[in-house]
């Protein structure tokens, strides 16, 4: 009797036991989930914005680039040298050709930044001519020549709804007249649409950066403290997920008993069953949406990332831009550039023949790709000597520039001060890949990044760091690191679905949205469980 008796006290004791564990589990179950509700309601119904804008409310717009057009030698009845001699101009930072309004035009950049326009007929200025540029580029994108334009202005920096995914800087806006008073942006130094915005898409941006970013914690105090309570909600959204995993799911078993004791009906039913199934995904959106964020403590600056030494007319004296020994049936556009001390014309032609082809360059290799259309040219802008395979070199000292080993020039000076990039001299570094990008990677260097074509550079450093660079505009347009890798991988498959990329887009997008409405239902059901006991 007394054996019985010691194993019913034992019992008694591990079923008390128990029972506190599981109120104690309840109630921090509950205590996380009233402080993430919040939270959770703005992060899924903004995630939501995402598929829907890519799916119901897409723009559509008439040209997504400018395409490149030969241009005929004869319009260019001044060279570059002659137009700076009859403006009195001693100094510049580049120079290439635009065409437009049924004119060729030399686009010429000041010391000062500044983008003038020389007609190339008379070596007259365009007076305004960077916005009249602007608004010509805007229209042609657009394919509207009839509606007025409301409102023209420069954007020198990222605004909530110019964000920094669009990487271009400084832009034009303009916003036009009509019915969906759209909002497009352009980059005229490169002739590049960088967005545009209809009334639709500037709701969903706002919506989106307000509620999915929390834009509004940087009005109310600084970006620190923005990423810093992301940080901590996402946290303890994922705390919430593994207590209901842990009660729901591993302890299942010995809760189970005291439940059959008092079996759940109803709306905590529906909770709880939902919740199991989902918790996964809380768990992958929260670590993933926490990693993301961590990347986002420094600010912007690839924009800052260019080469831009300052040229004296004298300097390119010696030969005309009009007199180059090149193919001028295939000329499309031309730049200037120094490097080695050494001045040369950049002039960009299309190619001959479309194709493959290698150029051997001490131990690298030139690849480029099937659907360039394009031909890279250097001249020496002393001899009128082309010299081949220069863009590749050109590419490495420009990566070996915005790393900090070759001198910064008074001409040309950049702040590398808020530019966080490892301390490593690339001139012993290994160079184990270099190619031309004419097209993007999906993963390491995809659509966001915007600049092509690119020179792709993987060195062998520590970090196993790839450099791409825009030769044409001498810009370092993205820099990936192992680190880099990782996050994102991590955001792509484990925010973004991109596992699910086998089914195709829509079914990708739709797995997104049930999954993130699954969440919120199961947040709300929780929610009401609350107020109902209360």
């Amino acid at each position: 009797m007394s054996k019985e008796k010691n194993k019913k006290t034992s019992k008694n004791k591990d079923s008390k036991f128990i029972k506190r564990i599981k109120q104690h589990m309840y109630k921090w179950h509950r205590v996380i989930g009233l402080i993430t509700i919040i939270p959770v309601i703005f992060w899924t119904l903004s995630g939501l914005t995402h598929p829907f804008m890519a799916h119901f409310f897409k723009p559509e717009i008439a040209h997504d680039k400018l395409e490149n057009q030969v241009i005929d030698k004869s319009q260019l009845h001044f060279s570059i040298q002659e137009v700076l001699k009859q403006n009195e101009l001693t100094q510049f930072k580049n120079f290439r050709i635009v065409t437009f309004n049924n004119k060729t035009y030399y686009q010429l950049k000041t010391i000062f930044g500044e983008l003038w326009y020389f007609d190339a007929s008379t070596a007259k200025k365009l007076e305004n001519g960077d916005q009249i540029y602007a608004e010509w580029l805007s229209r042609y994108f657009l394919e509207d020549q009839k509606s007025p334009v409301k409102q023209s202005e420069v954007v020198t920096e990222f605004t909530s709804q110019y964000k920094y995914v669009n990487r271009y800087l400084p832009v034009y806006k303009l916003t036009f007249d009509r019915p969906d008073a759209m909002e497009i942006y352009v980059e005229t130094s490169s002739s590049k649409l960088a967005t545009y915005n209809p009334t639709s898409r500037q709701a969903f941006i706002w919506f989106f950066d307000t509620f999915h970013n929390w834009s509004f914690i940087d009005a109310i105090t600084n970006n620190s403290i923005r990423i810093i309570t992301m940080i901590f909600l996402l946290t303890i959204i994922g705390f919430s997920a593994l207590s209901g995993i842990l009660i729901y799911g591993l302890l299942w078993k010995q809760f189970k008993k005291t439940d059959n004791l008092q079996p759940k009906k109803g709306l905590r039913k529906y909770h709880r069953q939902i919740g199991i199934w989902i918790s996964l995904f809380t768990l992958t959106f929260a670590f993933s949406g926490a990693y993301h964020a961590t990347t986002k403590w420094s600010p912007y600056t690839l924009s800052q990332m260019v080469y831009e030494p300052t040229f004296k007319t004298s300097d390119i004296a010696k030969v005309a831009n009009t007199d180059l020994n090149l193919d001028w049936s295939r000329f499309q556009n031309i730049g200037i550039i120094m490097f080695n001390d050494t001045i040369y014309y950049r002039c960009q032609l299309t190619e001959k023949k479309k194709g493959r082809f290698k150029i051997a360059e001490s131990d690298s290799k030139w690849k480029k790709k099937d659907n360039s259309n394009s031909e890279i040219v250097y001249i020496n802008a002393s001899t009128n000597q082309i010299v081949p395979g220069l863009d590749l070199e050109y590419a490495e000292f420009l990566a070996y520039y915005f790393t900090g080993g070759a001198p910064k020039l008074a001409c040309c000076e950049i702040d590398m001060g808020s530019y966080e990039e490892e301390e490593v001299n690339l001139e012993n570094v290994k160079l184990l890949e270099s190619k031309v990008l004419t097209d993007f990677e999906s993963r390491e260097y995809g659509f966001v990044n915007k600049r092509l074509p690119v020179v792709k550079l993987a060195y062998d450093t520590p970090e196993k760091t790839t450099y791409f660079i825009e030769t044409s505009t001498s810009r370092l347009a993205a820099v990936i690191k192992n680190s880099d890798k990782v996050e994102g991988y991590s955001f792509a498959f484990l925010h973004k679905f991109l596992f699910m990329d086998w089914a195709g887009k829509n079914i990708r997008d739709l797995s997104t949205v049930l999954a993130a409405m699954s969440i919120l239902i199961v947040s709300i059901l929780g929610f009401i469980l609350f107020l109902k006991k209360r």
